[in-house]
């Protein structure tokens, strides 16, 4: 498994029912489900399992839930060999550090808690997808909406060729997404969010995030993480904070750092976690590469090394 890169999914593929499998299946998920339940005091497990909707949508419960979710679906699946690199879409960047034994599953779960909740806690505003249009041609219309409305708007989310996110103040968003229709985008997607990640509306959140991952031990990582911000590795701790602070206010390169891993012979992708939204993303931007997207027990059973590792269900589902 040396060509091969692990790729951790973010915000937007969470769904209730995520892991339940996982947890009555393995009892290395159920432990990783138990522990988050007991670091944050309340039971995480059953909001991945039962929902609501809406309460899992919630950016403070949505982040432990996906990084929990994600961390269950590697330890389960128990691959033989480390990946050539680690990554992760937004969000994903924190499961990539737990991976790559940089930051503790304990500390990581407390992190992107109070990452959600500084987050949800800036100016409000909002993100959009725009399908069909180049990023330069959306950087001037970006440009050109923040000065005509006195508030940002960025492409945020460079996530695939002809698929660019944008965030910003909502008025400007608004702005930015009626112009580049009327450049010719093929679409604008409204996302279902109240915050503008990765955008400047989220700078107060990256001076508390910066005071946070301070006092947080990082680790020299054990295989390189693509950093989203960069679109290039990082191991060493002091860059890896610095990656984490500038990952909330800074362009997420996604494409860049799928090119990358590519251009350094990874010829397998391994999404681990719910969805497959970025196998979807990676097969647009690597069309030779392969990708495996690892979300529930029978797709871990398909690719276990070694074979399953299944037992019978542990017990009932914790109360």
């Amino acid at each position: 498994m040396t060509a091969c890169a692990f790729v951790f999914p973010g915000q937007g593929s969470q769904q209730a029912g995520m892991g339940r499998d996982l947890y009555e299946t393995f009892p290395a998920a159920r432990a990783i489900y138990d522990e988050a339940d007991a670091i944050l005091g309340f039971p995480l497990s059953r909001l991945c399992f039962e929902g609501p909707k809406e309460a899992l949508a919630a950016t403070a419960n949505t982040q432990p839930a996906l990084l929990t979710t994600s961390i269950a679906v590697l330890r389960a699946w128990q691959p033989s060999s480390e990946p050539l690199f680690y990554a992760g879409h937004s969000l994903g960047e924190y499961t990539a550090l737990v991976a790559a034994g940089s930051l503790a599953f304990a500390d990581a779960v407390r992190l992107v808690r109070r990452r959600g909740e500084l987050m949800a806690a800036c100016p409000p505003g909002g993100m959009a997808a725009v399908l069909g249009l180049d990023e330069e041609t959306l950087a001037q219309v970006c440009y050109e909406a923040s000065e005509a409305c006195a508030a940002p708007v960025v492409c945020a989310n460079l996530n695939a060729p002809g698929q660019v996110v944008l965030a910003g103040a909502q008025v400007a968003l608004e702005t930015a997404a009626r112009w580049a229709q009327e450049r010719g985008a093929r679409r604008v997607v409204p996302l279902a969010v109240t915050i503008a990640g990765h955008s400047p509306l989220m700078q107060a959140a990256a001076a508390e995030l910066a005071a946070l991952l301070a006092q947080t031990e990082i680790r020299p990582a054990r295989v390189p993480v693509v950093s989203n911000v960069t679109a290039r590795p990082v191991t060493r701790p002091a860059e890896i904070r610095q990656a984490l602070v500038q990952h909330l206010t800074s362009p997420l390169r996604w494409v860049e750092s799928v090119e990358y891993m590519q251009a350094q012979g990874v010829t397998r992708f391994f999404e681990l976690g719910p969805g497959t939204v970025l196998a979807g993303l990676i097969r647009r931007i690597a069309p030779t590469a392969q990708v495996v997207s690892l979300g529930d027990a029978q797709a871990i059973a398909r690719f276990s090394w070694p074979p399953s590792g299944q037992t019978t269900p542990p017990g009932p589902l914790p109360a």
